[in-house]
């Protein structure tokens, strides 16, 4: 399947060489940047925000996917619009209005998406369909990189698929990605995988192609 993106994580990069670390995967052929934006409230640990994302900006042209896993995104999703996050996905339980969200993401310029939780069900996506771009699945509880891949999520990629019927929304999967479980995610319906470990062990770009080469062709044939 030619048309399924790989999101490499930063959060598994080293953040002290970040900006060379976006060139590299790039270089390797990725789709998209993602960004694990966590605010040490709503998910364990702390990563960055706006300012850095700003900062390394201009060390690709590729899409950055802000996965904010924050308590409060709608005080800030102007700045990581400015900041220069084309992709801005919120977690459905910490927005009030889930649709008034959705809609100023898109009136900023960016592509609007919502990420499940894997308790989460995807009923709550029901009444936003027609605001979203994207919908991220975690396969793992956020928080942390490096978890084993939750096999429970595959049905639930199912059935969100089912439930999108035909619009053309992403359906993104997060946690546990690698060339073994890539193929049981997409073969459910997923579009975009976003992989940390999976990606950056190695330490250079080389091994970064190597990495990505092998997820894409454990889905080629499907």
């Amino acid at each position: 399947m030619a048309n399924v993106k790989i999101a490499p994580s930063v959060l598994a990069s080293d953040f002290g060489r970040l900006a060379d670390e976006i060139r590299a995967v790039d270089a390797a052929g990725c789709d998209w940047i993602h960004l694990d934006v966590m605010d040490g409230h709503f998910v364990p640990n702390l990563t960055f925000g706006p300012p850095i994302i700003q900062a390394v900006r201009h060390a690709t042209d590729k899409p950055f996917d802000a996965h904010l896993m924050v308590s409060n995104p709608d005080r800030l999703l102007v700045e990581y619009a400015k900041a220069g996050c084309n992709l801005i996905t919120v977690h459905a339980e910490v927005c009030d209005h889930l649709d008034r969200t959705l809609a100023q993401i898109r009136d900023l310029g960016c592509r609007a998406g919502v990420s499940l939780n894997p308790h989460m069900p995807e009923d709550c996506l029901r009444y936003v369909l027609d605001r979203l771009d994207l919908v991220l699945v975690m396969s793992v509880n956020p928080g942390f990189g490096g978890q084993s891949f939750l096999p429970t999520v595959i049905d639930k990629i199912a059935r969100i698929n089912q439930l999108l019927d035909g619009r053309v929304v992403d359906i993104e999967v997060d946690g546990g990605i690698t060339p073994e479980t890539a193929p049981l995610v997409v073969e459910a319906g997923a579009t975009a995988l976003v992989a940390g470990s999976a990606v950056f062990k190695g330490g250079n770009e080389e091994a970064y192609r190597k990495n990505i080469e092998a997820i894409r062709a454990s889905v080629a044939s499907l």
